[in-house]
């Protein structure tokens, strides 16, 4: 009898970052979900990787709920979508709020759907796309609602990995760091950008259970590359690094 097929499902996966880990996922074997709000992007990564398009809202309750209804278990989530918000630091009330909506809230929906199922199987892996803004110095420009959004995923991502690592799921954070997309198309050619592999890398690396004992840290893309990572568990258990925390 065939085994079953391990199952991702990844949000905001029709385009950018989320595109490039849903296919990296599929490539080593996961059957996909692709989510997104933009249903020929969606459908067509799907498409191209015998995936499933599903199309909705991370900030809607009842769309993620229906995702997981039709999807069922999950061996991987992966919540990527996300937006950049207002650029101003005062911007409108609604904007503001919004970036929370889909960033933070977002993930929590999802996690909030998947994570119980995972619980009840004794086994799952949570990745919870972060940024580099929820820790780096205040330097008079970048969205106030971004960064502090992603702050939130963060901790939020921590501490949830804590209480699920008992019952067989791993929850990660990480940076993608600055990968050329539709969202950095302002950035200018000398920004310090990213190789838009590096993302889907860590995630496949993190999907195969190998590198567990680090979920809850903040792991970036680029400057915590697996092998690295595998080389340097013990040490970064030690000695409680990749974490966010105040220094006295």
């Amino acid at each position: 009898m065939a085994s079953a097929r391990v199952t991702a499902l990844v949000t905001g996966g029709g385009r950018g970052i989320g595109e490039s880990i849903a296919r990296g996922l599929a490539a080593d074997g996961f059957d996909v979900t692709v989510t997104g709000r933009t249903r020929d992007q969606v459908e067509g990564v799907a498409g191209d990787i015998g995936g499933r398009g599903l199309v909705g809202d991370v900030s809607l309750r009842h769309d993620v709920a229906e995702w997981a209804r039709e999807v069922g278990d999950l061996d991987v989530l992966v919540c990527n979508a996300g937006i950049s918000g207002p650029g101003e630091a005062l911007a409108d009330v609604d904007a503001w709020w919004r970036t929370f909506e889909v960033n933070v809230l977002g993930v929590y929906l999802c996690c909030h759907a998947f994570a119980p199922r995972m619980v009840a199987r004794g086994k799952g892996r949570i990745v919870n796309v972060a940024s580099g803004s929820a820790y780096l110095p205040a330097s008079g420009r970048g969205s106030t609602a971004y960064g502090a959004s992603k702050a939130a995923v963060h901790r939020f991502s921590e501490l949830l990995a804590a209480q699920l690592a008992p019952q067989g799921v791993q929850v990660f954070s990480i940076s993608p760091g600055l990968v050329r997309t539709e969202m950095t198309s302002g950035f200018g050619d000398d920004a310090p950008w990213t190789p838009p592999e590096c993302a889907p890398t860590l995630v496949r690396a993190l999907a195969s259970g190998e590198l567990d004992a680090l979920a809850g840290r903040y792991l970036h893309a680029e400057h915590d590359p697996p092998d690295e990572l595998r080389r340097r568990i013990a040490e970064i258990q030690a000695g409680d690094l990749n974490a966010i925390r105040l220094r006295r």
